[in-house]
């Protein structure tokens, strides 16, 4: 088994995996949903379906890569070949896939964006699953598992700092000529990012040595029939796991319902606190959605791995999923604009105005010679302080969320080598799991548009009234909060704890003769 200790360089490595893990998604994402529409003209039913369909054909690839790198025998491991090779592939067709003439039909670009990004999806697949498997066998500690993805995960979160920024550069007539230069150049940096950063964990982190694992079946193409009958037993027997059916059903109701409404904070501050105004509103949505970033990566995460190491996975889970409902409710003052405009009027809200005004009327004269102008903020608006209050709160569901499930789904990976022996199935397990965050993703898609609708928003319209906006305000609050609630109450009787984690990994060990 790996050591139980993961020394910092392979932990940045391994980080460095992640953020690739998260910045291409986000990514992708910004391009098909706004700048496909902005940018090229596609109607936003086609722009729809290309978000939508090559998901299915994904969901199908995941689960069949896990089963090849799980029972992959080479001088490398398991993992290592797909990480490093998946990544070269992926950022090289992210680049070409948005490599649109400005003129292009629109059949062409639904083709050209359709053909690729099944390839790209491909390439993709090889990268990240073997990936998230690689990170559940680099330590067999129960501690070290969660402070790995930790650290992983604060990582991955420098993506989500980013990913709101686009929607401002590359409109910003300072720093391209067109919207369609602009997502050219960003794809050729993030295709690259790909690239240098993803292969990382290919060259530095180490799994298990699976050199005399046994039980592995041989990959070639004329054992495809009988391989497909073993992934499909490989998946049952996955769903057989109930702490991991757990863990997958928490994911979905804690993702789903934030993904659900992740696009109506922006919504809320446009059109209710700025009456539609997206000159009024400025960068105050890019603020808001980074600094939720850096608030999960550098306070909540180390925050919660603490929790985890003293109190167990479980109540972390369920404690920082608590604190997230009561984020989400105070979301309700912090939107309210009366609010934010009375606080701002108090000494300690025109103190704080005064100082982040004055840093920028002294910065703003650098960010534009270093065209940076995007990032800069107007001194003379007043700063809706409330609408960052509750980000402390409600970061810790997604902050808890992916750093304690993926460091319990790397316990659960143990139960089932003792309950069916070898090979050990983390490529199974981790292409199941992400699969139950990509259905989550794509039923947010719709179901988010659902809402929209039947609360009554209009996205043509500037002033929508103001019974739509509270029933939005509304939806926004109950929604995740709702399914954090349901989550809590699927942990409740979660059994797999340190006690019995120690236990199958002691009984392991002498199963398999290590020291």
């Amino acid at each position: 088994m790996s050591s139980t200790k993961v020394p910092i360089g392979q932990k940045s490595a391994f980080g460095a995996g992640h953020f690739i893990l998260n910045i291409l998604p986000g990514t992708l994402g910004v391009f098909i949903q706004f700048f496909l529409l902005t940018a090229w003209g596609v109607d936003p039913l086609w722009a729809g379906l290309l978000g939508g369909l090559p998901r299915i054909f994904d969901s199908i690839t995941d689960p069949i890569m896990g089963f090849i790198s799980d029972n992959t025998k080479s001088r490398w491991g398991r993992r290592r070949p797909y990480i490093f090779v998946g990544a070269i592939i992926s950022g090289i067709l992210f680049f070409l896939m948005w490599q649109i003439d400005d003129n292009a039909s629109q059949t062409y670009i639904i083709w050209h964006v359709m053909v690729i990004q099944l390839l790209f999806l491909i390439g993709n697949t090889m990268f990240a699953t073997p990936l998230v498997g690689l990170g559940y066998e680099m330590t067999s500690d129960y501690n070290e598992r969660t402070r790995l993805m930790a650290f992983s995960n604060t990582m991955g979160q420098i993506a989500w700092m980013i990913v709101p920024w686009l929607y401002v550069i590359i409109p910003d007539s300072n720093t391209f000529n067109t919207q369609t230069e602009g997502v050219r150049t960003m794809a050729l940096i993030v295709g690259a990012l790909c690239v240098v950063f993803g292969i990382l964990p290919a060259l530095f982190c180490k799994g298990i040595d699976s050199a005399n694992m046994e039980n592995r079946k041989e990959i070639t193409w004329k054992t495809l029939s009988s391989n497909m009958v073993e992934l499909w037993d490989g998946i049952k027997q996955v769903s057989k796991n109930k702490p991991f059916m757990k863990l997958c059903g928490a994911t979905f109701l804690v993702f789903n319902g934030f993904q659900l409404v992740a696009a109506f904070g922006v919504f809320i501050i446009v059109f209710y606190m700025y009456s539609g105004s997206y000159e009024l509103a400025g960068t105050w949505p890019a603020w808001f959605n980074t600094i939720n970033a850096i608030i999960t990566a550098f306070i909540v995460i180390p925050i919660i791995s603490r929790m985890a190491n003293k109190w167990g996975k479980r109540k972390a889970f369920i404690i920082s999923t608590v604190i997230s409902i009561v984020g989400y409710i105070l979301k309700w003052w912090g939107f309210d604009k009366e609010l934010n405009a009375e606080f701002n009027q108090t000494e300690l809200g025109q103190s704080l105005t005064s100082g982040v005004g004055s840093l920028f009327e002294s910065l703003n004269p650098i960010l534009d010679d270093i065209g940076m102008s995007w990032f800069s903020i107007d001194p003379g608006n007043e700063i809706p302080w409330l609408i960052f209050l509750p980000i402390p709160l409600f970061a810790f569901g997604m902050g808890g969320l992916f750093t304690l499930m993926m460091s319990m789904t790397a316990d659960v990976c143990d139960l089932d080598e003792l309950e069916n022996g070898m090979p050990r199935k983390e490529g199974t397990f981790g292409a199941i799991y992400w699969l139950m965050v990509k259905i989550g993703q794509s039923m947010a898609l719709v179901l988010g548009g659902v809402i929209l609708s039947i609360v009554g928003f209009d996205p043509n319209v500037t002033e929508q009234s103001l019974e739509t906006m509270n029933n939005l305000r509304i939806a926004d609050i109950v929604v995740p909060a709702g399914t954090a609630a349901l989550a809590v109450w699927v942990m409740w009787k979660y059994s797999l704890n340190e006690d019995r984690a120690k236990e199958i990994k002691a009984e392991l060990v002498k199963r398999r003769g290590e020291l």
